[in-house]
C-alpha cells in the first residue's frame, strides 16, 4: 500500500469572502447578544407567554428538542458526499467538526463560571418545554452553541449550504427561548460563540488536516 508524499498542492485555506463574513456574524451576534441583556425580562416573558398559549406550542417543543438532529444529519450528508467527491470540503468539515466541540466544551465551562439561573425559575411563567433541573445554567444556550457550530462548520466547507442551515439553526435556538428555558441573549451569546470558535479553530486546525490526509491510502486521496 503506497502513501502520497507531502505537497502544497493539498494544501487547504478557507477564502476571504468565506472567512470575514463568519466573523462579522460572529461580532453582530455578540453584540445584539449585549443589547438584549438590559431587556431580558420584558423580551423572555412576552416570547414564552405568547407560544405556550399558541398553537404553535407543540411545534415549538418539537423543534426545541430535536432540531439539533437535523444539522447532525445536515452535517453528516455533506461529510459523506464530501469523502466521495470533494476532500478538499471535507478536510474543512474535520477542522470544522473539532471546532464544534471544542466550542461545545467552551460553553460547558462558561456556564459553569457564569452559574446564570434558567428563566423559568427566576419568573412564574407557564412554559412548553419543563424547566431543567438546578444547577442546569443558562447562559449561553448550548443547543444554540451546537447549532451555530454545525452550521458554521458546514457553511465553511459549502457555502451555498447556508441557505439551509442557517434557518435552521437560528429557529433551533429561538425555539429554546419560546420554550421557555433561555433568554434571548442566552441564545444569541451561544450563536456568536458558535460561530467565532468554529471558524478560529478550523483556520487553526486546516494545516495539520492537510498534513493527516497526506497519511492517507493514494487511493484515498485520488478518489476525491
Amino acid at each position: 500500500m503506497s502513501f502520497v508524499e507531502s505537497s502544497p498542492a493539498v494544501r487547504t485555506r478557507l477564502s476571504r469572502t468565506t472567512l470575514r463574513p463568519a466573523l462579522l456574524t460572529a461580532v453582530a451576534l455578540a453584540f445584539l447578544a449585549l443589547a438584549a441583556v438590559p431587556v431580558h425580562k420584558e423580551l423572555y416573558t412576552t416570547i414564552a407567554r405568547a407560544i405556550e398559549a399558541s398553537p404553535l406550542a407543540s411545534i415549538v417543543g418539537l423543534v426545541a428538542e430535536k432540531g439539533p438532529l437535523v444539522l447532525v444529519a445536515t452535517f453528516s450528508v455533506l461529510a459523506i458526499r464530501s469523502w466521495l467527491h470533494d476532500h478538499r470540503a471535507l478536510r474543512i468539515l474535520v477542522a470544522g467538526g473539532a471546532g464544534a466541540v471544542v466550542a461545545y466544551l467552551t460553553s460547558e465551562l462558561v456556564k459553569l463560571v457564569i452559574t446564570e439561573p434558567r428563566p423559568c425559575r427566576t419568573f412564574d411563567v407557564a412554559t412548553v418545554l419543563e424547566c431543567p433541573e438546578v444547577g442546569d445554567w443558562s447562559w449561553p444556550s448550548n443547543h444554540s452553541v451546537i447549532a451555530a457550530s454545525l452550521a458554521t462548520a458546514c457553511v465553511l466547507a459549502a457555502p451555498r449550504i447556508i441557505w439551509l442551515v442557517a434557518p435552521v439553526a437560528v429557529l433551533l435556538g429561538f425555539s429554546r427561548v419560546g420554550g421557555g428555558v433561555h433568554y434571548v441573549h442566552d441564545v444569541l451569546s451561544g450563536f456568536a460563540l458558535g460561530v467565532l470558535v468554529v471558524t478560529g479553530v478550523t483556520v487553526a486546525l486546516l494545516a495539520l488536516v492537510d498534513r493527516l490526509y497526506l497519511l492517507l491510502p493514494e487511493q484515498f486521496v485520488r478518489a476525491g
